[in-house]
């Protein structure tokens, strides 16, 4: 039985309708997740924003226990601050940052450390650190805030 003019052209509505929707399924899964993204993103950036502007205090604190007069050491409260200390590491841990290893004889690697200092009278091939004059950051591996040193050659 052949089909008639109506049935032909129904169905060719019903397959242009079909590839529409298609095409608008597809087009609202980028949409989405284009838009999960752009969240991910901006909830990173915003993370980031927040431990840059916690780095000086950080840094504050660091030299404040470094630097504890060995008369007070025993004190309770000399004691909380060094145990705040810690405790402020282990938080931004859980956000992923990661202290950048600048200890002395670490290679120097100017994508993670800014050379402030360098010994001019150093001799040697290999450049490495001498001193770490304030330490630097990374977050998931990207760094935020490079670590500032003294660098020597050996």
């Amino acid at each position: 039985m052949a089909k008639s003019k109506t049935q032909i052209e129904l169905e060719q509505k019903v397959d242009e309708l079909t590839a529409d929707l298609q095409r608008q399924r597809a087009d609202f899964e980028n949409y989405r997740k284009r838009v999960d993204e752009e969240k991910s993103t901006a909830l990173k950036n915003g993370e980031t924003k927040a431990i840059l502007k916690l780095l000086p205090v950080i840094d504050t604190i660091e030299r404040a226990v470094a630097n504890i007069p060995d008369h007070i050491a025993d004190d309770k409260w000399v004691q909380g601050v060094a145990g705040l200390a810690k405790q402020l590491d282990k938080t931004l841990a859980g956000l992923n940052l990661q202290r950048i290893d600048a200890s002395k004889g670490t290679a120097f690697n100017p994508g993670l450390h800014d050379a402030i200092q360098f010994d001019e009278d150093s001799t040697g091939e290999t450049e490495v650190i001498a001193e770490e004059l304030q330490s630097g950051y990374t977050i998931g591996g990207t760094p935020i805030r490079h670590a500032m040193v003294r660098v020597t050659r050996v």
